[in-house]
């Protein structure tokens, strides 16, 4: 642990480790650290809750404690994770909910549990010192059978978002070194059937999820790649418009407008769109959702996106460039299965 703080942190915490007895008794803190204030007597509880982990007697006490206090407590991350066997532990309560995914027999209390666990993980995914440790140790493959779920009940509607807070702690970094990660895993596909399927909550945080791997030029050429990608991408997204006309929800439309707009960036996928660009945004559909002050930026990401995909001169005169893109794979792909899906309605 780097820093004067994070040195007596894990001072502390490894000198606990050694000094629990076999009867559970609980560890004093070393005298050159054990100054009086209010400050010592709170990482006290922290050092005790964190030993606590590794007691399967005291383990779901302590997650729960501990999930309530990481917010408040900056050295918390680093203290789970250079503390001996609390990862272990914390992986462990993960691994005990698979048999309850297939078939689906998971239950409220159980929940709660393995979500008390997920949420110090998150807090370790979003700390600088221990992100990229928790990236090489490959942690977040244990949550994709999490995300893989279908059941629409509570208990997994709520794991399932929990899990999807620990890989949105990971993007909001805006850390390529993540998003190279995610790509080399199965996250967009998991990513776009909760977008499709899940609850509007659960659908924002994976949409904001996409949205953020997008946003990292590694993300954006890997969708764009192909038009297998694109087009698994774009469909999920043209669905998930055509369900906010029946139910909008704003947080979740500015998510999706943005995800257009950066695969507008990218010249095969800006052609593209020109023939799959759902129809609600041309005609105006949103405009009265789109009124409040809040939603500005959202407004002019839309207006942004109409621009460039049906006034392709000026936009492309704008950056410059005297001709139209050439068309490409991806658009071609795109036209012929629109043709398809025109023929199909027609019979």
């Amino acid at each position: 642990v780097g820093g004067a703080v994070g040195g007596a942190v894990g001072g502390a915490v490894g000198g606990a480790v050694g000094a629990v007895t076999p009867g559970g008794t609980k560890y004093v803190l070393p005298p050159r650290i054990a100054s009086d204030g209010q400050h010592d007597d709170d990482m006290i509880d922290i050092f005790n809750l964190v030993l606590d982990l590794s007691n399967p007697d005291e383990r779901e006490a302590a997650l729960l404690e501990l999930s309530k206090k990481r917010e408040t407590v900056p050295d918390l991350a680093p203290i789970l994770w250079h503390s001996v066997g609390t990862i272990a532990a914390l992986l462990q309560e993960i691994v005990d909910i698979y048999p309850l995914l297939t078939p689906p027999k998971l239950k409220a209390h159980a929940s709660n549990r393995v979500c008390n666990a997920l949420a110090l993980l998150q807090c370790v995914a979003s700390h600088p010192e221990t992100r990229t440790l928790f990236l090489n140790a490959h942690v977040p493959l244990f949550l994709y059978p999490f995300l893989n779920t279908v059941s629409k009940t509570r208990p997994f509607e709520y794991l399932r978002l929990t899990s999807l807070g620990v890989i949105g702690a990971l993007v909001k970094m805006d850390d390529s070194d993540v998003i190279n990660f995610l790509l080399s895993t199965e996250i967009i596909p998991l990513c776009l059937r909760i977008m499709e399927t899940g609850s509007e909550l659960s659908k924002t945080v994976a949409t904001f999820i996409v949205q953020k791997i997008l946003l990292d030029d590694l993300g954006l050429n890997y969708i764009c790649a192909t038009y297998e990608r694109f087009y698994a991408v774009s469909t999920v997204l043209s669905n998930m418009v055509a369900q906010l006309v029946e139910q909008p929800s704003q947080r979740l439309l500015k998510h999706i407008i943005r995800c257009y707009l950066r695969l507008s960036d990218n010249p095969r996928s800006r052609e593209a769109l020109r023939s799959v660009l759902p129809e609600p945004f041309r005609d105006g559909t949103f405009a009265s959702y789109l009124k409040d002050d809040r939603d500005i930026t959202t407004k002019r990401w839309l207006n942004q996106l109409v621009t460039r995909i049906m006034a392709p001169e000026a936009y492309d005169a704008s950056q410059g460039q005297a001709q139209m893109v050439q068309q490409h794979h991806i658009p071609a792909a795109a036209q012929q299965h629109q043709q398809q899906q025109q023929a199909a309605a027609a019979a």
